[in-house]
């Protein structure tokens, strides 16, 4: 198995005794999606980007179906990218579906994971009788449906065939940001 560094395709910047932050990407992204948020913090802050197995350039061969079955298998990724780091009282902001990554990493790791910042943060994906917050079970099979048939595309393609049927963007910016964050995540396991 690779090392954690590898396998997570990590790249920190900053001062070494900086708080460190640690930016995880939501469902479908990589890293990439942090690039202009990344120099706002780089001076002051010990800046942690990685991308989860299974999306950008994370060892795709360290993918295993049942560790990352549930949320818990990611959260150890990020535990263990803090570890291998040595990160003390960081700061972890996680967009999507790693706010809730992010929440059981600071459980079981305190020391590690001091600060939570959750952007777009949802307690379930799903619709479910009385809960309202998620998406419709229609809508997330309709998303898996187009991510398995365009699953050959990549980049600006995959942008315009999932993004586009979910999202009614209006200029090439938008498009263009999608497509720079999927451009490398892997549908299969993503």
């Amino acid at each position: 198995m690779p090392d954690v560094l590898t396998r997570n395709h990590v790249n920190v910047t900053g001062p070494a005794g900086a708080r460190p932050i640690v930016f995880a990407h939501g469902f479908g992204c990589d890293q990439n999606m942090w690039r202009h948020v990344v120099p706002a913090f780089a001076e002051d802050h010990r800046v942690v980007l990685f991308d989860y197995v299974g999306a950008g350039r994370s060892d795709l061969g360290a993918y295993d179906a049942d560790r990352y079955s549930s949320l818990d298998g990611y959260a150890q990724d990020v535990l263990d990218v803090c570890d291998a780091l040595d990160l003390r009282d960081a700061t972890f902001v996680g967009h999507s579906v790693s706010a809730m990554v992010g929440v059981l990493a600071s459980v079981r790791a305190p020391e590690r994971v001091g600060a939570l910042i959750m952007v777009g943060p949802s307690p379930r994906y799903v619709n479910d009788g009385e809960y309202v917050g998620g998406f419709e079970p229609a809508e997330i099979e309709r998303l898996v449906e187009l991510l398995r048939a365009h699953a050959h595309l990549g980049g600006a393609e995959l942008a315009d065939a999932v993004a586009g049927a979910v999202i009614d963007y209006q200029d090439g910016a938008t498009r263009d940001d999608i497509a720079a964050v999927t451009v490398e995540v892997r549908p299969d396991v993503s």
